[in-house]
Protein backbone atom coordinates (compact mmCIF):
# COMPACT_ATOMS: atom_id res chain seq x y z
CA UNK A 1 0.00 0.00 0.00
CA UNK A 2 1.40 3.08 -1.03
CA UNK A 3 1.79 5.99 1.76
CA UNK A 4 1.54 9.47 1.34
CA UNK A 5 4.20 11.85 1.83
CA UNK A 6 4.11 15.26 2.79
CA UNK A 7 5.61 17.51 0.72
CA UNK A 8 6.37 21.02 1.91
CA UNK A 9 4.85 24.07 0.60
CA UNK A 10 6.59 26.90 -1.15
CA UNK A 11 5.45 30.07 0.41
CA UNK A 12 3.18 32.35 -1.36
CA UNK A 13 5.34 35.24 -1.31
CA UNK A 14 8.78 35.54 -2.74
CA UNK A 15 11.43 35.65 -0.32
CA UNK A 16 12.32 39.55 -1.73
CA UNK A 17 8.44 40.32 -1.86
CA UNK A 18 8.12 38.67 1.52
CA UNK A 19 11.06 40.50 2.83
CA UNK A 20 9.49 44.02 1.80
CA UNK A 21 6.12 43.13 2.98
CA UNK A 22 7.51 42.04 6.55
CA UNK A 23 9.81 45.43 6.64
CA UNK A 24 7.24 48.23 5.76
CA UNK A 25 4.84 48.43 7.87
CA UNK A 26 7.54 47.70 10.74
CA UNK A 27 9.18 50.76 9.55
CA UNK A 28 6.06 53.40 9.20
CA UNK A 29 5.17 52.44 12.86
CA UNK A 30 9.01 53.28 13.81
CA UNK A 31 8.99 56.18 11.86
CA UNK A 32 5.27 57.67 13.06
CA UNK A 33 6.67 56.55 16.75
CA UNK A 34 9.78 58.27 16.05
CA UNK A 35 8.19 61.72 14.63
CA UNK A 36 6.03 61.61 17.58
CA UNK A 37 8.35 61.34 20.27
CA UNK A 38 11.04 64.00 19.04
CA UNK A 39 9.55 66.97 19.90
CA UNK A 40 7.70 65.92 22.91
CA UNK A 41 9.84 64.44 24.58
CA UNK A 42 11.80 67.25 25.54
CA UNK A 43 8.82 69.52 25.58
CA UNK A 44 6.13 67.46 27.47
CA UNK A 45 7.34 64.36 28.49
CA UNK A 46 10.00 65.77 30.62
CA UNK A 47 8.04 67.82 32.70
CA UNK A 48 5.32 65.01 33.49
CA UNK A 49 5.76 63.12 37.01
CA UNK A 50 6.61 59.76 36.41
CA UNK A 51 6.90 56.65 38.85
CA UNK A 52 10.23 55.56 40.08
CA UNK A 53 10.57 52.20 37.98
CA UNK A 54 10.71 55.05 34.71
CA UNK A 55 13.97 53.79 32.39
CA UNK A 56 16.49 56.65 31.11
CA UNK A 57 14.79 58.06 27.92
CA UNK A 58 17.85 55.96 26.02
CA UNK A 59 16.61 52.83 26.67
CA UNK A 60 13.31 53.62 24.78
CA UNK A 61 14.99 53.78 21.03
CA UNK A 62 17.49 51.01 22.08
CA UNK A 63 14.88 48.50 23.04
CA UNK A 64 12.40 49.82 20.34
CA UNK A 65 15.04 48.77 17.63
CA UNK A 66 15.42 45.15 18.72
CA UNK A 67 11.71 44.79 19.29
CA UNK A 68 11.05 46.06 15.76
CA UNK A 69 13.64 43.91 14.15
CA UNK A 70 12.19 40.72 16.20
CA UNK A 71 8.75 42.01 14.97
CA UNK A 72 9.82 42.46 11.58
CA UNK A 73 11.43 38.16 11.31
CA UNK A 74 8.52 36.99 13.16
CA UNK A 75 6.15 38.79 10.71
CA UNK A 76 8.50 37.87 7.71
CA UNK A 77 8.44 33.99 8.96
CA UNK A 78 4.71 33.95 9.22
CA UNK A 79 4.07 35.56 5.93
CA UNK A 80 6.49 32.57 4.73
CA UNK A 81 4.45 29.57 6.56
CA UNK A 82 0.86 30.81 4.71
CA UNK A 83 -0.97 27.66 3.68
CA UNK A 84 -2.36 27.05 0.49
CA UNK A 85 -5.31 24.82 0.99
CA UNK A 86 -7.82 23.39 3.53
CA UNK A 87 -9.01 24.78 7.11
CA UNK A 88 -5.43 25.92 7.89
CA UNK A 89 -5.56 28.93 5.88
CA UNK A 90 -8.51 30.87 6.98
CA UNK A 91 -6.38 31.10 10.82
CA UNK A 92 -3.29 32.07 8.83
CA UNK A 93 -5.76 34.94 7.27
CA UNK A 94 -6.96 35.47 11.09
CA UNK A 95 -3.32 35.09 12.24
CA UNK A 96 -2.01 37.74 9.59
CA UNK A 97 -5.11 40.14 10.17
CA UNK A 98 -4.51 40.32 14.18
CA UNK A 99 -0.47 41.03 13.35
CA UNK A 100 -1.52 43.82 11.23
CA UNK A 101 -3.85 45.44 13.63
CA UNK A 102 -1.67 45.36 16.46
CA UNK A 103 0.97 47.04 14.64
CA UNK A 104 -1.68 49.85 13.75
CA UNK A 105 -1.96 50.07 17.36
CA UNK A 106 1.44 50.18 17.83
CA UNK A 107 1.73 52.76 15.17
CA UNK A 108 -1.51 54.95 17.07
CA UNK A 109 0.46 54.76 20.68
CA UNK A 110 3.19 57.70 20.28
CA UNK A 111 0.46 60.18 18.56
CA UNK A 112 -1.87 59.71 21.14
CA UNK A 113 0.80 59.48 24.05
CA UNK A 114 3.22 62.31 22.90
CA UNK A 115 1.51 64.39 19.95
CA UNK A 116 -2.29 64.43 21.40
CA UNK A 117 -1.20 63.99 25.35
CA UNK A 118 -4.26 62.17 25.83
CA UNK A 119 -2.34 59.85 28.40
CA UNK A 120 -6.26 58.26 29.47
CA UNK A 121 -7.06 57.41 25.82
CA UNK A 122 -2.98 56.40 25.22
CA UNK A 123 -3.59 53.40 27.89
CA UNK A 124 -6.15 52.04 26.50
CA UNK A 125 -4.60 51.77 23.04
CA UNK A 126 -1.70 50.20 24.50
CA UNK A 127 -3.92 47.87 26.70
CA UNK A 128 -5.51 47.13 23.60
CA UNK A 129 -2.27 46.21 21.59
CA UNK A 130 -1.05 44.39 24.49
CA UNK A 131 -4.41 42.43 24.18
CA UNK A 132 -3.87 41.95 20.40
CA UNK A 133 0.15 41.01 20.81
CA UNK A 134 -0.70 38.05 23.34
CA UNK A 135 -3.42 36.81 20.71
CA UNK A 136 -0.62 37.34 17.66
CA UNK A 137 1.60 35.12 19.84
CA UNK A 138 -1.49 32.51 20.00
CA UNK A 139 -2.19 32.87 16.99
CA UNK A 140 1.14 32.64 15.39
CA UNK A 141 2.12 29.51 17.30
CA UNK A 142 -0.07 27.16 14.94
CA UNK A 143 1.91 28.12 12.06
CA UNK A 144 5.26 29.18 12.85
CA UNK A 145 6.73 28.88 17.14
CA UNK A 146 9.88 30.59 16.11
CA UNK A 147 8.22 33.78 14.76
CA UNK A 148 5.80 33.23 18.03
CA UNK A 149 8.70 33.62 20.31
CA UNK A 150 10.34 36.57 18.82
CA UNK A 151 7.10 38.29 19.92
CA UNK A 152 7.48 36.96 23.64
CA UNK A 153 10.21 40.12 24.14
CA UNK A 154 7.54 42.12 22.59
CA UNK A 155 4.34 41.46 24.46
CA UNK A 156 6.45 41.79 27.82
CA UNK A 157 7.72 45.06 26.80
CA UNK A 158 4.11 46.14 25.95
CA UNK A 159 3.21 45.03 29.51
CA UNK A 160 5.44 47.05 30.78
CA UNK A 161 5.35 50.13 28.92
CA UNK A 162 0.91 49.26 29.82
CA UNK A 163 2.07 49.80 33.50
CA UNK A 164 4.09 52.40 32.98
CA UNK A 165 1.50 54.29 31.13
CA UNK A 166 -1.16 53.76 33.85
CA UNK A 167 1.38 55.37 36.27
CA UNK A 168 1.75 58.29 34.72
CA UNK A 169 -1.75 58.77 34.54
CA UNK A 170 -1.91 58.22 37.97
CA UNK A 171 0.40 60.64 38.80
CA UNK A 172 -0.60 63.52 36.08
Amino acid sequence: MPTATHVPEEPALSPWLRLAAAILPVAATAFIGSVSTRENIPLWYEGLNKPGFNPPNWLFPVAWTLLYTMIAVALWRLLGAKPRTGPSRQGWWLALAVFLVQIALNAAWSPVFFSAHAIGAALVVVAALLMMVLWTIRLTWRFDRIAAWMLVPYAAWVGFATLLNAAILRLN
